[in-house]
């Protein structure tokens, strides 16, 4: 007997049909069942109908429904599965289950509403996510904070239940100078420290503040995070592109561009991962010094794993220094706590701002963090998930070295990220990262962290997922790259050697 394709049953003219997907294989093609049949799940699986964790029917059972072989069925599922749409766990209840669905359009448009797309890629579901930005979410100190949360409750009164200080809770303000000058070697006093909700508040109420003191263009980091660059984009400031280079903000371009103010993330930059050295730095404090105002951007300098502490700028230079911080990358970015220390001639203006922004912060959730900063429990936890990063940074480092070849890391010294490029490669990032998701795998192009044109590149996040998630995605990531280069011109091919290598055949640049 001979068989146009693998499962369609020679002579077989009888049309099967099934209460799954409303499935009819008298639609089928001849001779193209399996592909018919694997064409449908899969349009399923991109329009959600058959959403992420679904579980498909046992081969057996669908293929008696359909009146079709089993082999046919096992085969278009096989197909799914070779994608990465699909994953068989095995004999018994577990079954074929769908673990990724298509992308949608990663590319981004030059404009600043390209924003949305973080959000939006957020909400994709996915097998691995190895965005940026998220701390290890399943070591959250939940003991600790239930502990912490019913001492608290023990000792309110009534009163306290009321309307709190905009300004923030006065214990955890007190907590935080404490935590400040521990960890940062800031020294302030808790009237400086105003509590947000996360940086993203910080610039926002910076951004309007500013507007009012008739600043309208900030200077930010090229590249830099696109969500902070977006808040100040929101509070109607003009953001000014500054480069980026080894040795940190070029400030030289800085005081070209005759911006007010500038943003920046000295300890640790956002994507590079480099570290402001100390004679940009005596620049841009003498920029400050001369009336320019710098806001300070701490966003996760406390995760270190082969370099000294660096200090932060506010304790330099204290009268020209916004200072943000939070707990999003220490504990959990649903909290949504944080501070800014502004400097005296703007104090009142921001805690009005916030004042009139909510009312202030839950005052529960500061007397809580407040607590565990006063025990010691956060520097304890700390130390507890920076050891789990590095393991997680170090399995991150070794795949990349075997899996892309001809990649450059940077930024491998602190962090909760790697920043990848690709330098000489003749393809767009957002390529990349859409064939990547299109396997299951979340990353973020450079491309969208930028305002110039750069080399492509990609953001691996690695502090959220096991060693064993990270270095599967790290593989699916080649398996995307494989495929994005394969599409190139042939002069375009060169720049990459064969996929596999020797560990430590990519470029580290540690920051």
């Amino acid at each position: 007997m001979s068989r146009s394709n693998p499962g369609d049953v020679e002579g077989s003219n009888s049309a099967g049909g099934s209460d799954f997907l409303q499935l009819d294989v008298g639609q089928a093609p001849p001779g193209g069942r399996t592909e018919w049949l694997a064409g449908r799940l899969r349009a399923a699986i991109a329009d959600g109908t058959l959403p992420v964790g679904s579980r498909l029917p046992a081969s057996r059972v669908l293929a008696a429904e359909l009146r079709v072989s089993r082999g046919l069925v096992t085969e278009a599922y096989q197909r799914l599965a070779e994608t990465g749409q699909v994953s068989g766990r095995g004999r018994g209840r577990g079954g074929t289950v769908v673990v990724a669905a298509p992308s949608p359009p990663v590319a981004p448009s030059r404009a600043p509403e390209r924003g949305g797309l973080v959000d939006a890629l957020r909400a994709v579901p996915c097998r691995i996510d190895l965005s940026p930005g998220v701390p290890d979410l399943t070591a959250f100190p939940r003991t600790a904070w239930l502990q912490a949360e019913r001492r608290v409750l023990a000792s309110l009164t009534p009163a306290d239940f009321g309307y709190g200080n905009p300004q923030g809770a006065p214990a955890l303000r007190e907590a935080v100078v404490g935590w400040l000058a521990r960890n940062r070697g800031i020294r302030a006093d808790p009237d400086e420290v105003v509590v947000v909700a996360g940086v993203a508040q910080a610039l926002a109420l910076l951004a309007h503040v500013l507007r009012e003191e008739g600043v309208h263009r900030v200077a930010v980091e090229d590249p830099g995070s696109l969500g902070a660059r977006q808040q100040l984009e929101y509070g109607r400031l003009e953001a000014v592109p500054v480069p980026v280079d080894e040795a940190g903000l070029d400030v030289a371009a800085l005081r070209a561009s005759g911006a007010g103010a500038v943003l920046l993330t000295p300890a640790h930059q956002f994507p590079t991962g480099v570290v402001l050295d100390g004679e940009r730095r005596r620049d841009l404090l003498g920029w400050a010094a001369a009336g320019g105002l710098v806001i300070e951007d701490d966003y996760d300098a406390e995760h270190r794993y082969d370099r000294a502490p660096v200090p932060a700028l506010r304790a330099l230079l204290p009268e020209g220094v916004c200072y943000a911080g939070s707990v999003s990358k220490l504990l959990a970015p649903a909290l949504r706590l944080g501070w800014l220390l502004v400097p005296p001639r703007l104090r009142d203006a921001v805690t009005a701002a916030k004042r009139y922004a909510d009312l202030g912060n839950p005052v529960l959730a500061q007397l809580v963090l407040a607590r565990l900063m006063d025990s010691g429990e956060l520097e304890r936890h700390l130390r507890h998930v920076r050891r789990r990063h590095r393991r997680r940074r170090d399995a991150m480092l070794g795949a990349v070295a075997e899996l892309l070849p001809g990649a450059r890391v940077h930024g491998a010294a602190a962090g909760l990220h790697l920043m990848v490029t690709f330098d000489g490669a003749g393809f767009e990032d957002t390529d990349l990262a859409s064939a990547a998701l299109a396997l299951g795998v979340k990353t973020h192009p450079l491309s969208w962290h930028r305002i110039r044109p750069g080399p492509p590149g990609l953001i691996l996040g690695y502090a959220a997922g096991s060693t064993g998630e990270i270095e599967e995605g790290v593989a699916t990531l080649a398996t995307a790259l494989a495929g994005v280069v394969a599409a190139l011109p042939e002069t375009g091919r060169k720049v990459f050697p064969e996929r596999r290598q020797p560990p430590g055949g990519s470029r580290v640049v540690r920051g």
